[in-house]
């Protein structure tokens, strides 16, 4: 007899609520999942130690790992794709210079290594290197002044701004401030890279809110859609994508290449 709709929902749900409440102190599905994983590692041990060569093996430098013997390189599309997108169109534009706000830090090493880089957080990244500087900042309050920055990117961040989760204060509004405040300093002609969380409009708190393209579109009503192309639930990567086709996806990512005209206002 097959399984009622309603009951397959109520046991995803409840899946659900356990991976986020309960897992993250008190992880019994990892430990129980780690039994054969350990017998594998100590059968591997005492394989290792028996072969010809093999170094002296102490329990003290012991490392197990456990989860990495993979059929396929594991990597999450939101960030490995966004990465990809944004670093080609940067590239594109030929900058000489550009502010990051908050993106993930390798994306943000990868781009210094190709022209000048500003790194704003609330969180100085303490890194070092010849084209990286870094500069402590929230995205409410940008130190730049306004219609002064040509390149500008901010990559899965917006969407937790004002839900406390990194310390900062609680804000209903936050994602729309924020996209406020990086419109407020582009410059004409200047280029913004941004993505969020896209689908159907819910806050998951307080890990990130989840906005249709259309909201993000009316965030940035003063500037002009140059590509939306997003990555949607299978994991894909859609290259110039029709936005009504990422509205009701469940956790997308919506990438948003924006331009302010000079005319604009």
């Amino acid at each position: 007899m097959p399984i009622p709709k309603r009951v397959r929902a109520l046991a995803r749900n409840g899946r659900r609520l356990w991976q986020r409440w309960v897992d993250p102190v008190f992880p019994i599905q990892r430990a129980v999942t780690s039994l054969g994983p350990y017998t594998r590692y100590l059968s591997s041990w005492h394989r290792y130690k028996n072969l010809p060569g093999a170094e002296p093996l102490r329990f003290r430098d012991s490392y197990p790992c456990l989860f990495d013997a993979t059929a396929i390189t594991p990597y999450d599309p939101h960030y490995f794709y966004q990465a990809v997108w944004a670093m080609g169109r940067i590239a594109r534009s030929e900058a000489k210079k550009h502010v990051d706000v908050g993106s993930d830090v390798k994306f943000v090493g990868l781009l210094a290594t190709q022209l000048s880089v500003t790194f704003v957080d609330f969180r100085p990244l303490g890194a070092r290197l010849p084209q990286l500087t870094s500069v402590a900042g929230t995205i409410l309050a940008l130190p730049f002044a306004d219609r002064s920055i040509d390149s500008l990117s901010c990559l899965h961040v917006a969407e937790h701004v004002g839900l406390g989760r990194y310390g900062d204060p609680l804000d209903p509004s936050g994602t729309r401030r924020a996209c406020v405040e990086l419109a407020r300093v582009l410059a004409p002609r200047g280029n913004l890279f941004f993505s969020v969380p896209i689908g159907q409009p819910r806050v998951c708190f307080n890990a990130h809110r989840i906005h249709s393209p259309g909201q993000i579109f009316d965030y940035f009503s003063s500037l002009d859609l140059v590509e939306f192309s997003a990555v949607d639930d299978r994991g894909e990567l859609l290259i110039d994508a029709k936005p009504e086709q990422l509205e009701n996806v469940v956790y997308g990512c919506g990438l948003f290449w924006l331009r302010r005209n000079r005319s604009s206002q």
